[in-house]
């Protein structure tokens, strides 16, 4: 089958405004979810939309939520419910992105973890656009610091998620209160029969669009299987790890107790790895997220939960350490590799008494998957292999959005007389609240921490930490 080249964001009826930002961040040819979701929005229908993780879904609801705000009138006109916090972060980081030439733009992340006074402080001052959790987001109503009478747009971003999570209840009640006057879109990469009840109770007459996986984009992720006993799996995942050469690799258990005992194995062996679960504070979340983004990190090892909402580019290899419950799960975590046209790879570490359920991943996916055998090396010995530094060090820097540090502003200190570094060895730059965090490459880890600490960041002093991967214990 030919596949049809999506065309340009230039074909779309956006604002010269938005226009301007998809081409000042090199956005050109449109994903199938963009493509067709887009022009469903901005005429103002509501919409199903149904494609996997890492299908630029974000864009194709920000664009149009963006387009139809009033900027003058500082009052709330669009909700985007999420089943995490991390998706929350990912998805209002995308918001500010995409309208940064929309002067006086407020998006507030609305989720657990983090105090809720600022939050509620933010609110009384008028924000635009909300992107939240349920639960959160239900807390607020019931303390009156959130209204939701003005609401224009809502988006329900992986509600498929939100149902398996058990925010049903929670999703019923926010809807409850939206005014019945507004425009719904509900994203999904799967479509069960509640997410079918919940459009036909919430939505009005609404586009359905399924963006089916063509052949070509399936075979971007090798998927391979290694039958093993359950006391060899720490053997068999560090031959996955020595076996195919990679600087992210992202590995799943079901339990938070596997997760930190594995992390703690490979740490102990070297590996730079972080541990990544639901029991962690949000600040460290943020932290190892970051780490994991900007490639300081070799390896995290997470829960589903934990780790629903990572975007990582150019991530070269999921492991399931443990295989999922179920074949949706399944599809879930491969998808986070092999985006956007890279290849990437899949193993799955199965044992004997788990071949019923890789047959039913094996039905689900519609495919047989190559059985893989592992190294005869000891766990020790393989790993001893790929016990090296990660390619980026991370800086933390004291200051963030509130303090109006912007990315320019931390490249500048770090690029010019008083830095010494070359743009090249500057990596990806996050600026939340209150800190900011900065990958460099890791040879110039310390020489970056002497110039930031010794010299100001727009006129200004800040303290930064070099941060190192946690021991685990």
């Amino acid at each position: 089958m030919v596949r049809r080249m999506a065309t340009g964001f230039d074909s779309l009826a956006l604002s010269p405004a938005l226009q301007a930002v998809v081409a000042e961040l090199g956005y050109e040819s449109l994903t199938p979810i963009q493509e067709q979701g887009i022009p469903v929005l901005l005429a103002g229908k509501d919409l199903v939309g149904q494609s996997k993780t890492g299908s630029g879904k974000t864009a194709a609801f920000a664009l149009p939520v963006l387009q139809t705000l009033n900027l003058e009138d500082r009052t709330l006109q669009a909700v985007v419910l999420c089943p995490t916090r991390e998706l929350c972060g990912q998805v209002a980081r995308e918001f500010r992105k995409l309208g940064r030439r929309h002067p006086g733009l407020a998006v507030l992340t609305v989720s657990g973890g983090e105090p809720g006074r600022p939050q509620s402080e933010a609110l009384a001052r008028g924000v635009h656009v909300v992107v939240g959790t349920p639960g959160r987001v239900l807390d607020h109503l019931g303390r009156g610091t959130l209204r939701l009478g003005t609401v224009r747009s809502l988006v329900l971003d992986e509600a498929d998620r939100m149902l398996d999570m058990g925010f049903e209840e929670d999703m019923e009640k926010i809807l409850a209160e939206m005014p019945k006057q507004r425009q719904t879109a509900l994203f999904s990469a799967t479509f069960p029969h509640s997410i079918h009840v919940m459009s036909g109770r919430y939505q009005k007459d609404p586009v359905r669009i399924t963006i089916e996986d063509p052949a070509e984009d399936e075979g971007q992720i090798q998927q391979a299987v290694v039958i093993v006993s359950p006391e060899q799996k720490i053997d068999a995942l560090a031959s996955v790890l020595a076996t195919h050469p990679h600087e992210s690799a992202l590995v799943f258990c079901n339990l938070k107790s596997s997760v930190r005992e594995l992390a703690r194995r490979l740490s102990d062996a070297g590996v730079v790895t972080e541990a990544l679960h639901g029991d962690l504070e949000q600040f460290h979340r943020d932290r190892v997220m970051a780490m994991f983004r900007n490639q300081s990190i070799r390896v995290l090892v997470a829960t589903d939960v934990a780790a629903r909402g990572i975007d990582v580019a150019d991530l070269e290899l999921v492991v399931n350490f443990d295989l999922p419950h179920s074949p949706e799960v399944y599809v879930h975590r491969i998808g986070r590799t092999g985006r956007a046209g890279a290849r990437g790879i899949s193993v799955s570490l199965v044992t004997p008494g788990e071949k019923r359920k890789l047959r039913d991943v094996e039905h689900h996916v519609g495919a047989s998957i190559e059985r893989m055998k592992r190294e005869p090396e000891t766990a020790a010995t393989l790993l001893e292999r790929i016990a090296r530094d990660a390619k980026m060090a991370m800086l933390q820097i004291s200051g963030g959005r509130k303090d109006k540090v912007r990315p320019g502003d931390i490249l500048g200190a770090l690029t010019g007389e008083a830095g010494g570094l070359e743009a090249s060895e500057v990596g990806k730059i996050e600026i939340h609240d209150r800190w900011s965090y900065v990958a460099v490459a890791t040879d110039k880890g310390k020489h970056a921490l002497r110039s930031l600490n010794a010299g100001k960041i727009k006129g200004r002093r800040f303290r930064a930490t070099l941060i190192p991967p946690q021991r685990h214990s």
